[in-house]
């Protein structure tokens, strides 16, 4: 992981140009690469978020990223945040977001303190439920909420990981 460059356009538009990416993770499909850079610039670029990297190039592959607070999508106090991650279709199921979301989390409780981590996924996102289960976080409820930036209703699943039950995973 490391922080995004706008020199990761043009990857992040191979990736965030597939349209089997972006609506299952809340956000619309990337229309060219000068749409994938002012993403970079608008949102990427905020503190907490990386790009999940393959060695050796260090090419962007995906993103991972904390929301902190009142900035999550959940509205979560000051000591909590949301856990959002995507990666490109080519490296589903090889375990390189489940790697990247443990070092996020272990960042988030020992770097910068939050006492509780959150994550959702929509429903049909089996990908992303399995990334969160593999790092320790457990089902607290499902909701419909409409999601402004696909423009529809969608069944959302959160989960929660508290700093004391990533502790008591550590000792396993």
């Amino acid at each position: 992981m490391r922080p995004w460059r706008e020199a990761d356009a043009e990857s992040l538009f191979e990736y965030a140009g597939n349209p089997n990416i972006g609506p299952v993770a809340g956000w619309p499909v990337h229309t060219s690469v000068e749409n994938s850079r002012g993403v970079i610039r608008d949102i990427l670029s905020a503190d907490g978020t990386y790009a999940i990297t393959i060695r050796p190039d260090d090419r962007a592959v995906g993103s991972i990223g904390l929301m902190a607070g009142p900035a999550s999508n959940l509205l979560l106090p000051a000591d909590e945040a949301e856990i959002g991650y995507w990666i490109g279709e080519p490296f589903w199921g090889r375990g390189y977001t489940t790697e990247a979301t443990r070092g996020i989390i272990r960042r988030a409780f020992e770097e910068r303190g939050f006492a509780t981590l959150w994550c959702g996924w929509f429903d049909g996102n089996d990908r992303s439920r399995r990334v969160g289960e593999k790092c320790g976080f457990r089902h607290v409820r499902t909701e419909q909420k409409h999601w402004p930036t696909i423009g529809r209703t969608v069944t959302q699943h959160i989960s929660r990981l508290t700093r004391e039950e990533w502790a008591g995973q550590q000792t396993k």
